[in-house]
């Protein structure tokens, strides 16, 4: 009987000892965030495998908008950006415009108002060379001010900030690498390991900047960074204007926690770019798309939703994060906000430029564009226009979506299609008749030219080609005139 006793507890022993080392073995596997030692190919197609079966589970389950305070602080696994508790997150939000030259958008309001629509990040671009940034006679105290102010605004707006060292004009990071480690230096020490901040250490390396000089920059600078907060996620741009990942993905950084920028402008960089984004990613390089416009690369051309939505694919296909340019309203197609607005918060849809209202529809929120037409107008916001040209090739139907007084006269913002009647063309050109004159304030995917009381409209360089009876959407347009301009037959 005794024996019988012995050999069940023996049994019971052996059992406890065997699940205590498999708990030992699975926490030994963990990942600890804060090591500088890069991860394995095993580790990280593993980690990979994670990600990927955490993209599925968001995707099935519509999980809620990663925040802050659900989902803590973020680090790399693989090739994805992952919460706390190991799911991947992926940051949708807007980048502000120079905080020197527009800082009243930095305010708690509009930060609120942005996780309102669905954003769960801000950037906030700190210019170094250009007039007035940090590193060009600005206000460093102010300009310092600002930034612990928009960490204070987004921490309070359940958003993750990021806070970018936006170099530019001075081409390679290396030039002004000894005021970037006193500045992360200094605001490291003050924000701490706080997990909702993230530290793009350069912006857009460009010129004959190489990835070694970037890389070298980024070593130098995040080890001062990590003193101060050891867990924090740190962003890397890449050579020419950050469209080279490639060149990341051959000889990337031995410090972990990191992930390499690509910025594109959807009217410019198109299927190229993707393509040898994907490649970068499925090499194993951690990809953040930290800046993005809808328009082309100038900031202020033609915009082209078709492409920003071929990105906007891609990147979620990829779980990518992305961050729109940019919170201002700076007469440019890629500020968010119309330049006749003078309001910083409480923005309505009425008071939102066509990039802003994408931004708004991207992040998942509902836009309600006015209908009244602007007093005194002489035409009605969503009638459609007639079709010009009866019986001729082309025919177009022309919406107006939006009117607004400025300077004694009313500015008209139009949406266009066009209908090809004929056959296979290679190029098109159509003339719109207005009931007075007109001068063109802006405009979209296509050419505009105003003559007298007509607007002429010819293609973009990429929109062209239209097969017999297609219609081609996304044309664009704003002219300024009398207050009862109106489109005539």
């Amino acid at each position: 009987m005794r024996r019988t006793h012995l050999a069940v507890l023996l049994a019971l022993a052996l059992a406890l000892a065997l699940a205590l080392a498999l708990i030992l073995v699975g926490c030994g596997g963990s990942q600890d965030t804060g090591s500088e030692t890069p991860t394995t190919p095993v580790q990280q197609q593993s980690a990979n495998a994670k990600a990927n079966e955490s993209a599925e589970a968001l995707e099935e389950d519509h999980a809620p908008i990663a925040r802050p305070s659900t989902n803590g602080a973020l680090h790399v696994e693989g090739t994805s950006l992952v919460d706390e508790h190991g799911s991947m997150v992926v940051l949708r939000g807007v980048s502000t415009h120079g905080l020197a030259w527009f800082p009243a958008y930095v305010n708690q309001d509009m930060f609120e108002q942005l996780a309102s629509w669905g954003a769960n990040a801000v950037r906030l671009a700190l210019y170094t060379e250009e007039y007035g940034g940090w590193c060009a006679g600005g206000d460093r105290a102010a300009l310092r001010q600002l930034v612990l102010d928009g960490v204070r605004f987004a921490r309070k707006a359940d958003l993750y900030v990021i806070v970018d060292w936006h170099t530019l004009s001075d081409n390679d990071p290396t030039t002004h690498q000894d005021e970037a480690i006193a500045f992360f230096k200094d605001i490291s020490s003050e924000l701490g390991d706080d997990p909702h901040v993230i530290y793009e250490v350069c912006n857009e390396p460009n010129g004959a900047t190489s990835w070694a000089s970037v890389r070298n920059y980024a070593e130098a600078v995040i080890p001062v960074i990590r003193d101060n907060a050891p867990h924090a996620l740190c962003l890397v741009g890449t050579p020419e204007w950050c469209q080279r990942p490639d060149e990341a993905a051959a000889d990337p950084l031995s410090i972990s926690n990191v992930m390499y920028t690509v910025h594109f402008y959807a009217a410019t960089h198109k299927q190229d770019l993707r393509d040898r984004t994907e490649g970068a990613v499925k090499t194993g390089l951690p990809v953040f798309v930290s800046e993005f416009g809808i328009c082309d690369a100038s900031g202020n051309g033609a915009i082209d939703e078709g492409e920003a939505n071929e990105w906007m694919a891609l990147l979620d296909r990829l779980g990518i994060s992305r961050m729109m340019w940019n919170l201002s309203n700076k007469d440019e197609s890629s500020a968010m906000v119309k330049s006749a607005c003078t309001k910083t918060s409480d923005l309505a849809d009425d008071d939102l430029s066509q990039a802003g209202l994408w931004l708004k529809t991207m992040l998942g929120g509902e836009v309600t564009t006015s209908e009244a037409p602007a007093e005194g107008s002489g035409a009605e916001e969503g009638e459609p226009s007639p079709s010009a040209i009866p019986g001729g090739q082309f025919e177009y139907q022309a919406r107006l979506i939006n009117s607004w007084q400025d300077g004694g006269k009313t500015v008209y913002q139009y949406e266009l299609s066009l209908t090809n009647k004929g056959s296979d063309v290679s190029s098109w050109e159509i003339t719109v008749p207005f009931s007075g004159e007109i001068e063109v304030v802006d405009g979209w995917n296509g050419t505009y030219e105003a003559i007298g009381h007509s607007l002429r409209i010819g293609n973009a360089e990429y929109n062209g080609t239209l097969a017999a009876g297609a219609t081609l959407g996304e044309i664009g347009f704003q002219v300024k005139g009398s207050q009862d301009l109106k489109i005539v037959p």
